[in-house]
């Protein structure tokens, strides 16, 4: 039986986190079918789901727009793993502390956007992960910084600050797991 897995493809890197999907997937012995969510009626039919990164403001507003934001509070209700990365992580989280952000309320964590600096503030870093036995090539861009956590479980800091986290069946990253070629973030995700 194959899983299905759908990404939020109203923007970021869907192709990427399409790729990583299929590649811990394949690490497990289990058969993926990716969709691509751009409407509502989608997500009901999904094992699992990834919010890529883009622009947080956009991609809340085209969730509510699109009736997506209701959907995927009801997958992660049922217990189903999301993997929301970057702006992924600021519309997952219960407070963006930015109004123009419609929060999904998924993760108890308070995030700050852009806070590591804008696009020419990117960087790289090796971080120590829970649940990873090597250390995680990071991917930095315009990340969002996690300044409060409530409830959920920090998995890997940077500069003392949170920068993966996990409540319940939710995964969140200000970094882009899925420019690495590294699919291990996306596997602590969707099958450990």
């Amino acid at each position: 039986m194959s899983l299905t897995a759908g990404v939020v493809a109203v923007q970021g890197d869907v192709s990427e986190h399409a790729a990583a999907i299929e590649s811990a997937a394949a690490a497990h012995g289990e058969s993926v079918e990716v969709v691509e969510i751009r409407e509502s009626g989608i997500v009901p039919e999904c094992d699992l789901l990834a919010i890529p990164g883009g622009e947080s403001t956009t991609i809340s507003r085209l969730l509510a727009r699109e009736g997506i934001d209701e959907e995927v509070k009801s997958h992660v209700a049922e217990g189903k793993p999301l993997l929301a990365t970057c702006a992924g992580l600021i519309v997952s989280s219960s407070d963006a502390n930015d109004d123009r952000v419609e929060t999904l309320d998924l993760l108890d964590v308070s995030v700050q956007r852009n806070a590591f600096g804008r696009q020419k503030d990117s960087f790289e870093a090796e971080l120590d992960v829970d649940g990873l036995d090597e250390p995680f090539h990071a991917v930095f861009i315009r990340a969002p910084v996690i300044d409060e956590v409530g409830d959920a479980e920090v998995l890997a800091t940077w500069d003392g600050r949170p920068v993966a986290v996990r409540d319940g069946p939710v995964l969140s990253t200000s970094f882009h797991p899925e420019l690495t070629g590294d699919s291990r973030i996306h596997d602590l995700a969707f099958f450990e």
